[in-house]
């Protein structure tokens, strides 16, 4: 059917075929109307440009017409009927009218160019229906001939992940950018760095020094936090979400959806403790009371008291909890989808990657290609939903065989896809950790040296960062509070204020 032909009356047999046939949504009335007023005054395209695409229109000419016409106007030039003819299939006839002819007569009927952005949002939601038909039939028809390889499971990942793609239209454009318009998202994240507080590009922390060093936790990174057993990898995670979601603000943008502007909102993926237990961890940390205590009911009325306090601050707090075990990669990317498109989302916490799953057929190649899988997918979902990913990751036991146990970048496990797909790599080493087995017996002088060296090193905690894609790599020290694992800024005496005695 053509442009034209659209407009005519339905014949008798309307009824019947309709009954039999549905054409997809569209309004061609709606696609006239607006290119008429873009070759009248060529500034109603730049009201509709912004999330019009040819692909929206329903009919061919349609397209053409608008990328036609996109492309002059963007090269200085102006279109008009007669400066699009020249770029159009001469020998195509609409109806009984010629290509000229029927620009003219898109000219000459052209509405208002007020009413410009109503015709385009009507285009383009039209076309977000036609896309919706589309997956829809296409859910059908798998789910009537599925592979056998394909769970159901599999198939209701798959359409999130397509129905959320069509949600984010818009946002997450492909294909290339003029460098102009990656400079404007450039001084625009300097602009929010300059606002937010801390003056960092990227979510903060609440690490003073740490965030010196990263710049903050920057959108779409997979950082990577590797550590062995008992360095404090969760506990230092638990801290950062739960400051990155204490300093949430958010205000409202002129289309009505809520724009964070700090801190921001978190997912956190606990496959190894339940949401309870981190919930408890979460709360001695805050309340500064040894978790051990309130497992045991072992606490004071003060103690109590701060922490209900605690408790109470923390349910204000936008920090989401999916203590799920076993979860897939690509379960974990359809709950992130969803979570973002339902509520926001500004930071994800994984603990840790090695308990995620990757595809059967991976899993049967080897856990390296697997784990090659799950690197990949997290770094992919959070160049997708341009958020930063912070995933802990276990060490492999030849840190223990070594004089020197700090650890490096070939001590991750299966590190060859880790290290390659990690934006930033950073390690938790506490000394005092290894130095504390290490004490000689009492009243040697080996024993007065090594009381002197804990009295050094206890409580310190470092945080080595082994690879970081936009910054320095090295070490920062903080605090550490064993008994409610809390990690925090280190005060060093240069950083104390002057004493006078």
């Amino acid at each position: 059917m053509s442009a034209l032909d659209a407009l005519a009356p339905p014949g008798p047999d309307a009824g019947e075929s309709a009954a039999s046939f549905r054409q997809p949504p569209h309004n061609v009335e709606a696609e006239q109307a607006l290119l008429g007023a873009i070759l009248v005054n060529n500034e109603a395209y730049y009201r509709v440009s912004d999330f019009l695409q040819p692909a929206h229109f329903f009919d061919g000419l349609h397209q053409r017409i608008f990328a036609v016409s996109g492309e002059l106007i963007r090269s200085g030039k102006v279109a008009t009927p007669i400066t699009l003819k020249t770029f159009l299939d001469g020998d195509l006839t609409v109806g009984s009218l010629t290509i000229p002819q029927y620009l003219a007569r898109l000219a000459a009927e052209a509405t208002a160019i007020i009413n410009a952005v109503d015709y385009g949002r009507a285009v383009y939601e039209l076309s977000l229906r036609r896309q919706l038909i589309v997956i829809g039939e296409d859910t059908v028809n798998v789910a009537y001939d599925a592979p056998v390889e394909v769970s159901p499971q599999d198939q209701i990942e798959e359409l999130e992940q397509q129905l959320y793609k069509l949600a984010e239209t818009g946002k997450y454009g492909g294909g290339f950018e003029a460098f102009s318009q990656a400079l404007t998202g450039a001084i625009d994240m300097a602009n929010k760095a300059f606002q937010r507080s801390g003056h960092l590009s990227g979510l903060a922390s609440g690490l003073t020094d740490l965030d010196k060093m990263l710049g903050g936790l920057q959108p779409s990174d997979l950082v990577i936090l590797a550590g062995r057993p008992g360095m404090g990898k969760t506990s230092l995670a638990t801290n950062i979400a739960f400051n990155v979601a204490k300093a949430h603000k958010a205000q409202a943008k002129p289309n009505g959806e809520a724009e964070t502007v700090d801190g921001g909102m978190v997912a956190f993926f606990s496959l190894e403790m339940s949401a309870e237990q981190l919930a408890t961890r979460i709360i001695s940390e805050q309340a500064e009371i040894p978790s051990d205590k309130i497992r045991k009911g072992m606490i004071t009325e003060d103690e109590f008291a701060r922490l209900v306090s605690a408790s109470q601050e923390i349910q204000r707090i936008p920090l989401f909890i999916d203590d799920t075990g076993g979860i897939s990669i690509a379960q974990l990317a359809a709950r992130a989808r969803r979570l973002k498109r339902q509520k926001g989302l500004d930071l994800v916490v994984v603990d840790y990657l090695q308990l995620l799953t990757g595809t059967s057929r991976r899993a049967m190649e080897g856990r390296v290609q697997e784990i090659t899988e799950i690197t990949t997918n997290l770094k992919a979902l959070a160049k997708e939903l341009n958020v930063p990913i912070l995933a802990l990751s276990q060490l492999s036991r030849q840190v223990e065989s070594r004089d020197d146990k700090r650890p490096q970048l070939a001590d991750l496990r299966e590190s060859g896809s880790i290290e390659q797909d990690a934006d930033v790599v950073m390690f938790v080493f506490r000394e005092d950790y290894y130095e504390r087995n290490k004490q000689p017996r009492e009243g040697t002088p080996e024993h007065d040296e090594w009381v002197a060296r804990m009295d050094e090193i206890d409580g310190i905690a470092e945080i080595i960062i082994g690879k970081q894609r936009h910054g320095p790599t090295g070490t920062v020290q903080l605090m550490f509070d064993k008994k409610t694992t809390r990690f925090c800024d280190l005060v060093r005496e240069d950083h104390l204020p002057a004493r006078y005695e």
